[in-house]
């Protein structure tokens, strides 16, 4: 059984130095952005599980409002705080060390909350309904998810996923979700396959050797390289049936 203290050290460290830590890119952040209808000229945008914020940074080039990144691990933020002086966004991103499960803001702080690749940590439905205290009446919000896109999917993938997300569902009950949750939708999409590579399993599969070495001899830190090197071989393979979809939504009345 591997000590959950050091496999969770060894995750950050296979995670450490990434553009991104899950799947992602600027085209999609915006086009999510554009579905969010109503929007007052300078919104307020709080950023649930930035990580080291690229999505952050389009939504601060494409908006005029004050952004508000939280995320629990402060390397993450120290990347996002560093990307966002050298773009000139300093001075309109405010960086907070936080627990997405609690966060520290009045009712109805926001206009829009957005939270790519983060909201499984606290659980879909969870996220939908524990966050929507936040939002402003009418306000959006935006979140992508690790979801099945067709009803059959490959017994290997479904058995990785078994394990390492057995809350993955469908496009459908999410949608559901959403709705039982107090929200109407504004629209949602698959991201693209570049999404996958191009900022995240493209740079981490080019860690992967260096992390055999380093952990050489030790059997449970290895078993999290291994993971996550399935992980990629499992997308090369049976990505047709899954992906991240951007869920989109309002605040009901």
């Amino acid at each position: 059984m591997i000590e959950e203290s050091h496999a969770f050290e060894v995750f950050l460290d296979v995670q450490s130095g990434l553009p991104r830590q899950g799947p992602g890119d600027a085209r999609s952040t915006l086009n999510a952005l554009a579905l969010c209808r109503g929007l007052p000229a300078r919104p307020t945008v709080l950023d649930i599980g930035c990580g080291p914020g690229l999505q952050t940074l389009a939504l601060a080039g494409a908006l005029e409002g004050k952004i508000t990144a939280v995320d629990l691990f402060q390397d993450y933020l120290d990347a996002l705080a560093d990307r966002a002086e050298a773009v000139g966004h300093g001075d309109r991103i405010e960086i907070l060390a936080g627990d997405m499960t609690s966060l520290p803001f009045p009712d109805e702080s926001f206009d829009l909350l957005w939270a790519e690749g983060s909201a499984y940590i606290m659980g879909f439905e969870a996220a939908f309904r524990g966050w929507r205290r936040l939002l402003k009446p009418v306000g959006c919000i935006a979140v992508t998810e690790l979801t099945w896109l067709r009803p059959d999917p490959p017994h290997e993938a479904a058995a990785f996923f078994r394990t390492e997300y057995p809350a993955m569902t469908d496009v459908e009950t999410n949608l559901a979700t959403i709705e039982a949750c107090g929200y109407d939708l504004l629209g949602h999409f698959t991201l693209p396959d570049a999404a996958w590579w191009d900022d995240y399993y493209a740079p981490l599969e080019a860690k992967l050797p260096a992390l055999r070495q380093r952990y050489a001899g030790d059997t449970e830190a290895l078993a999290v390289v291994e993971t996550t090197a399935r992980e990629i071989d499992v997308r090369r393979r049976f990505g047709k049936s899954y992906g991240y979809e951007f869920f989109v939504a309002r605040k009901a009345g």
